[in-house]
């Protein structure tokens, strides 16, 4: 047997309850509360005053300017955009309806600084913001807690995306130094939403929004998200299907204390679509067809991911100036991999002869299968978080001051499973070829991976003048990480302690308008090896700093339209597989330096116009790797310019009818290290349209979008995973219809 794939790689899952007996549950207590909250449908405008709960229109508003007025990521809590000295976007719930979103990348298409790391349709997607890939352990939150990233988390329940761009070593410890993306669930609030829909493949989609406030004052709040997609794509034998549920609930304890409670679940069954490599490494695949599921088999299996997130909030009020929090969560997920995966072309005569290095397809396009089983690969994030925030006057000067303390444990448990050679195709053959499956078995899952991490943090903005201000904060973080093998015997410890510190100087010539530099400090765990380095195969390298200097502007330049830039430059130990002679060591040598312009603007921009505009022009180079290949030249997947626009214009005379569009610009990205082997520049113009009526009372919003008009083919995707490199096709033209109405 050869080992292709690192046995951390996702995998997939059975459902540990039935997800119709949740939903059932979980429904029939929605409705219960919805039934005790009828009497108290009309709201109390004093008790309301005195008891705020936030209310989250459901839907896309006419008035809503896409432009978000606050963030809480990287901020403790809950912080004005126009004053956080970072570059942080935020996409709204209003946009992420119209474009009929469905997964992450299609949310973070909105935003140029972040692209697609490895993102096959069917399987879990990561990203790179700024050019570094992001850490699936650490850099994906739900409401600032952190999640396991190996899953596809759910749009239904959320208000909106956040995408810290940057270090973001002081707001979440131990991470990549891309920086962080945050889910924000939608609060309980009086709604009644269902929404139907399908697209041009023929997916059926249907989901419910449901919810009251009730009690004496309206102090409790609850909040049901459902929903049902049979998913078919444009890659035959691809199709699958998702089944989501979640709660939410608020209980305003006291006018200074309230309780949030979120849990949701979500099953998700699909088969992978699994990328290309190149050709003998050295050219990229022409002529071939996204509708091909390249290394199919009638006997392989979806991927499922089982996925359940919960996290409980108390805050409470201990006077008109401080403020503290106490945050728990868990993250689970549960991936079971049964797929046949094309890899390589080792047992293809020409790359036995020495034509081809092993880990590419061969020349003429010929690429080995392996039956894949990995059942059971279980991730699970728990963290807890306390924070203190409050402000004093001190020497003449206010301080806005946070203190905290986290502790963060993730643990990973791995099947040996199956991963064996059972032939060999050709990405032109018209009639894929059929072999049988391996007759091995899986092992049992077991322990792999316990990774612990404590912080205490705290951060002081001081504020100067009326005009100058100063943020400087810190966080200490300990990490003690523990391997196993599959008996238990200990492989790897390692031990790490280091202070993280953030310094921005904020400077404000009006007040709709801020200025800041800013220097931060990550720190960021060690790849590691690919199964083929020779020397070091499979190891985990040391934990790596980062650094970054940031300098932006941000301009209000109405309640409706804010317009920003940033500058930025971010260094990294470079890692790579290094070729020693014969023989290949995955080592931590060089500088990986990237550098970049960040342009935006979201708002309203006529009465009848409101768009989000990003443009993102950005430099990576590594130098003095050792291999002199590799150096002087842009990284692998990043685009020098990328640049993304998308609008919304309510046609006049027509009451209730916009039209949407926008466009997506990526520069051309190179697929190999050596930089000698690029993918073409591509640009995907969408297409769509709103209309919102009444029926028989209520509201009723039609939406219909187009994405790829042109239908043009493109290569969306040439990250790495695991040490290769794989290309991936982006979606053919895909209309989607949907109907949302509010009863």
């Amino acid at each position: 047997m050869t080992t292709i794939k690192n046995l951390s790689a996702p995998n997939k899952i059975n459902a540990p309850l039935p997800f119709a007996r949740k939903l059932l549950t979980i429904l029939v207590a929605a409705s219960s509360a919805v039934a005790a909250g009828a009497t108290y449908a009309e709201n109390n405008t004093a008790q309301t005053a005195e008891l705020p709960l936030v209310t989250v229109k459901a839907g896309g508003e006419a008035n809503d300017s896409y432009k978000a007025k606050s963030a809480a990521v990287g901020t403790f809590g809950s912080a004005a955009l126009l004053n956080t000295p970072a570059s942080i976007s935020v996409i709204t719930r209003s946009q992420m309806d119209d474009q009929q979103s469905r997964l992450l990348s299609e949310v973070l298409r909105n935003d140029a600084s972040v692209d697609n790391n490895y993102t096959p349709l069917g399987y879990y997607e990561n990203f790179s913001i700024r050019g570094f890939p992001l850490d699936l352990a650490s850099s994906y939150q739900l409401d600032g807690m952190t999640i396991s990233g190996e899953q596809n988390v759910a749009l239904e329940n959320k208000e909106r995306v956040e995408v810290l761009k940057g270090l973001a070593g002081l707001q979440g410890g131990l991470g990549a130094p891309g920086g962080l993306i945050n889910y924000v669930s939608k609060r309980p609030a009086d709604v009644r939403s269902i929404t139907l829909g399908t697209d041009s493949n023929g997916s059926r989609y249907m989901a419910a929004d449901v919810g009251t406030l009730f009690g004496a004052q309206k102090q409790f709040g609850i909040r049901v998200n459902a929903a049902h997609e049979g998913i078919n794509t444009y890659v035959n034998g691809a199709d699958g299907d998702r089944n989501f549920v979640s709660v939410a609930a608020d209980w305003i304890i006291s006018p200074s204390a309230t309780l949030q409670f979120n849990i949701e679940d979500q099953h998700r069954q699909q088969r992978s679509v699994p990328g290309y490599q190149l050709l003998g490494g050295t050219v990229v695949p022409s002529n071939v067809s996204p509708s091909r599921l390249l290394g199919g088999q009638p006997w392989d299996k979806p991927v499922t991911i089982d996925s359940l997130n919960m996290n409980m909030r108390l805050d409470v009020d201990l006077n008109p100036d401080w403020h503290a929090s106490l945050a728990v969560s868990r993250s689970r997920v549960i991936i079971d991999d049964n797929s046949t995966f094309p890899y390589g072309c080792f047992y293809v005569s020409s790359c036995a002869a020495g034509g081809t290095p092993p880990q590419y397809f061969s020349a003429n396009g010929d690429f080995d299968i392996y039956d894949y089983r990995f059942p059971n690969d279980t991730r699970r994030n728990d963290q807890v978080q306390a924070v203190l925030q409050g402000k004093i006057n001190l020497a003449g000067m206010r301080h806005d001051l946070t203190f905290g303390a986290s502790s963060f444990r993730r643990t990973v448990s791995l099947s040996d499973g199956v991963n064996e050679y059972v032939g060999s195709d050709n990405i032109y053959n018209p009639t894929p070829l059929v072999f049988a499956p391996s007759p091995d078995t899986p092992s049992a899952s077991t322990l792999r991976l316990d990774s612990r991490q404590q912080g205490l943090f705290a951060m002081d903005r001081v504020q100067l003048s009326d005009r100058w201000q100063v943020q400087v904060g810190a966080r200490q973080v300990w990490l003690r990480e523990r391997a196993f093998d599959d008996t238990g015997a200990t492989t790897r410890t390692t031990d790490k302690s280091m202070v993280l510190p953030q310094l921005a100087l904020i400077y404000k010539p009006q007040n709709a308008m801020t200025l800041y530099t800013s220097y931060s400090k990550g720190l960021t765990m060690g790849g590691q090896a690919p199964f083929w380095a020779t020397i070091n195969p499979l190891e985990f390298l040391p934990p790596t700093v980062s650094r970054q200097i940031e300098a932006g502007i941000k301009f209000e330049v109405s309640d409706q339209l804010m317009l920003n830039a940033a500058i930025f430059q971010m260094t990294k130990p470079y890692e790579y597989p290094k070729p020693e002679g014969a023989d290949i060591a995955y080592v931590q040598q060089g500088t990986q330096t990237n550098k970049g312009l960040e342009l935006g603007a979201v708002g309203q921009i006529t009465k009848r116009l409101r768009l989000t505009a990003s443009l993102a022009a950005t430099q990576a180079i590594a130098t003095d790797t050792g291999t002199p290949a590799y150096d002087g030249h842009q990284a692998i997947n990043v685009p020098r310019l990328r640049g993304s626009v998308y609008a919304d214009y309510s046609v006049p005379g027509v009451a209730g009818l916009n039209l949407l569009g926008g466009l997506d610009y990526s520069g051309r990205k190179a697929a190999t290290r050596a930089g000698d082997v690029d993918v073409p520049a591509f640009y995907v113009f969408n297409a769509g349209l709103r209309y919102g009526t009444s029926l028989s009372g209520h509201k009723a919003v039609l939406r219909l979008s187009i994405d790829n008009l042109l239908n043009k083919q493109y290569w969306k995707d040439v990250g790495e995973y695991l040490g290769d490199g794989y290309l991936h096709l982006g979606a053919p033209r895909t209309a989607r219809l949907s109907v949302q109405y509010d009863f």
